[in-house]
């Protein structure tokens, strides 16, 4: 068969396939979904996330990862969902309503892989080494090792994640003060209120953000009304718990660490990539996860040109070792890509599927009514915070976009906000918090956390009176 031929075929099946896809969705959005608040099928589905949300809490002690359950319990909850709705003639409905839930996760996953892969390409060529042994090599005394982390931690993390953040001044914190485990515990506080508080202030920041951004909520610059309030946020318990930390001096240590060939390619590739998937978004109207996928693209053709002129850079002997198995690989894109927080990712999956369910049956107009209605706007988002330091923000901020109350601007960022630093009131409601729990194990705890909760809510009522009061105009 010619490839002319081939190619009819294919243009002839996706005919034939397409419209009813059309069809059934078209033919969806002409019903309302069933309130199904007070039957047996929405009293199991309640149950069925509730169960899967304590293990996730308990991932710490039983060690099982947190994408598990909820991706069991999001399959549970739409199974029960597809058979009320098959036995009442409505299979379309749940159907739209399944891929519409889908696809927003797609767009949130694709977008997150990208930059999770950047920051992996990163991580190989070395860059945060670099950084950690450049702040190692110093020689700051406690007290200001304690505000530099604090404050690279409050301004790398709009562009890397608040994981990768808190984990690369952890290292340093451990690395210089591992012995004093008073600074080690204080230090790792403030560096989890500062990545969190950078995260709130930029679309990249936080999936919380990201998702506000790309939901249309917040335009690209609009969240940057938050950075006065996100300073205020990580200054003040900062302030408060600096003259708890020891004026001593730690000893210097002369390791040099060098970046990789490419390293600073790689960063200046991501920096373009964002603008990328902005002018896709502000410009042309496009989903930024497009922008992003073709900036994924630099970094695929920036591995290529590595691969292919790293003979320059070896000597004589290098080229001709008898030892070299196959070609010389010297940067592979899809190693990066291996290494992302698949874990996290497909826990998205289960989260968005959960609470998209829950909303199909009814659960988020309810909590909608009774939240923005008759508790208010500012009330309901100064709780979403509070509720996010016990509940992972991500499944809240999704229950608020998805119940979309009519909110201004001014309203929009303060849950932006709120959802974003609100889970630095405990060490385990931000994913930086539960990290440093690990890398910092016995010295940063749950309780050592607690103790400095009081100067933690301080800066989060701080930083909403800030933000009512400077961007009063968008209210």
């Amino acid at each position: 068969m010619t490839l002319f031929k081939k190619l009819q075929l294919l243009l002839f099946m996706a005919l034939i396939f397409i419209p009813f896809q059309l069809f059934a969705s078209e033919a969806a959005v002409g019903h309302e979904p069933m309130d199904m608040t007070s039957s047996w099928v929405g009293y199991t589905a309640l149950i069925f996330f509730a169960f899967a949300y304590i293990f996730v809490m308990a991932e710490e002690f039983t060690h099982l990862r947190k994408s598990k359950p909820v991706i069991l319990a999001a399959g549970l909850i739409w199974g029960m969902i597809g058979w009320v709705y098959m036995d009442h003639g409505m299979s379309e409905l749940a159907e739209h309503a399944v891929r519409h839930n889908f696809l927003e996760y797609a767009e949130l996953m694709l977008f997150l892989l990208v930059a999770m892969t950047y920051i992996n390409g990163m991580e190989e060529r070395q860059v945060f080494d670099a950084l950690r042994s450049w702040l190692i090599r110093k020689g700051f005394s406690f007290r200001q090792l304690f505000w530099l982390t604090g404050v690279l931690a409050f301004f790398i993390s709009p562009i890397a994640d608040n994981l990768t953040t808190a984990l690369l001044m952890c290292a340093v914190v451990l690395a210089v003060g591992g012995t004093n485990a008073r600074f080690v515990s204080i230090a790792c506080i403030n560096i989890v209120v500062a990545a969190n508080a950078g995260g709130a202030f930029s679309p990249f920041g936080d999936i919380t953000t990201l998702m506000v951004w790309q939901k249309g909520m917040v335009d690209f610059w609009g969240f940057f009304a938050l950075f006065i309030p996100s300073v205020v946020n990580f200054v003040v318990p900062a302030a408060i718990m600096h003259f708890a930390i020891p004026t001593d001096k730690p000893a210097s240590s002369d390791e040099v660490v060098p970046m990789k060939r490419g390293a600073r390619r790689i960063i200046a590739l991501f920096l373009m990539t964002i603008v990328t998937a902005v002018s896709f978004h502000n410009f042309l109207g496009l989903p930024p996860v497009i922008g992003m996928l073709t900036g994924l693209s630099y970094l695929q053709f920036l591995g290529y040109y590595l691969k292919k002129t790293k003979h320059k850079c070896l000597t004589h002997e290098q080229r001709h070792d008898k030892n070299e198995v196959g070609e010389i690989v010297a940067f592979d894109v899809f190693s990066p890509v291996a290494k992302a927080e698949w874990d996290t990712l497909f826990f998205f999956y289960g989260v968005v599927l959960c609470v998209g369910g829950l909303g199909f049956l009814g659960y988020l107009s309810m909590a909608s009514e009774l939240m923005y209605t008759q508790w208010g706007a500012t009330s309901a988002n100064i709780a979403v915070g509070v509720l996010s330091a016990i509940v992972d923000n991500i499944p809240v901020m999704f229950a608020v976009l998805t119940m979309n109350p009519d909110m201004s601007t001014g309203q929009w960022l303060l849950v932006t906000m709120t959802a974003g630093v609100g889970g630095s009131l405990l060490s385990i409601g931000s994913a930086a918090g539960v990290a440093l729990m690990g890398q910092a194990r016995g010295q940063y705890t749950f309780f050592g956390h607690l103790k400095w909760a009081p100067a933690i809510a301080a800066g989060y009522a701080a930083s909403i009176v800030t933000h009512m009061w400077i961007n009063s105009s968008l209210f």
